[in-house]
């Protein structure tokens, strides 16, 4: 019946699938009813998955290998535009960098892993910021707003207009906003229940990064976010334009 989700099915047509007898069948589809496994509509007599199932696979998908999901997407980015690639993860108002790629070039970015920045400063930040239902967004950016460097976006209403671009655009961009002398792009990752978990950036040297050079990254950094979310079950748009239950 998984195999068929969302289409419904009756008794003979599962008795089919699995080749046991309809008692059989129609007994054990009673006892899945039951637990909430499927639901059943007793106007065409036909069964779909209910939300214990949807449940479960949405906690199967949540455990998977996100790093070894992405890695083949950063390794295309990065021979693609020889910058780095980055895969970040939030934790409430903060992210971490957890996997990165580096780019083949003598003159390139790296970044340190492990390490929590706050969600205003960077591009890996930002995109997941502009994709937070608003009311997260809000709150992390009810505090105050550190600078990270003399360029980080410090004041609250700019940094919502800037957010503003990115949902519109598709990515976020960053020069010198979390480190000195670094541009980046970004785009934010989504799980299969539309909750937004990270990002992945490409980054390099800032005197690389420029309006040419980030317009023709970022919309390779959002389609590769977007693959990964679908590789975790997202079908949606990333920032939610088209999904209203993503937030």
């Amino acid at each position: 019946m998984a195999d068929n989700a969302p289409n419904a099915q009756g008794v003979s047509a599962v008795a089919r699938t699995v080749g046991l007898p309809k008692t059989v069948v129609h007994r054990i589809l009673k006892e899945l009813t039951a637990s909430g496994y499927l639901d059943f509509d007793p106007s065409d007599r036909q069964y779909t998955l209910g939300h214990r199932a949807l449940q479960l696979g949405m906690a199967t998908l949540r455990s998977r290998d996100v790093p070894g999901i992405a890695l083949p997407f950063l390794q295309r980015l990065v021979g693609t535009t020889r910058e780095t690639a980055t895969l970040s993860v939030r934790r409430h108002c903060e992210r971490t960098y957890i996997r990165q790629v580096l780019s083949p070039q003598e003159v390139r970015m790296s970044v340190t892993l492990g390490v929590p920045y706050p969600l205003h400063a960077g591009s890996s930040s930002k995109a997941i910021l502009a994709a937070l239902p608003p009311h997260e967004a809000d709150a992390c950016l009810s505090g105050d707003l550190t600078a990270l460097t003399p360029s980080t976006l410090v004041d609250a209403a700019a940094l919502r207009r800037d957010l503003e671009i990115i949902r519109e655009r598709g990515w976020a961009e960053s020069l010198g906003e979390r480190q000195a002398d670094a541009g980046s792009v970004a785009a934010p990752l989504r799980t299969v229940d539309g909750a937004v978990f990270g990002s992945i950036s490409l980054c390099g040297p800032v005197s690389r990064f420029t309006a040419a050079h980030t317009a023709e990254l970022g919309p390779l950094v959002h389609e590769a976010a977007h693959q990964i979310s679908q590789a975790l079950g997202y079908l949606g748009d990333l920032f939610g334009h088209d999904s209203p239950g993503a937030s």
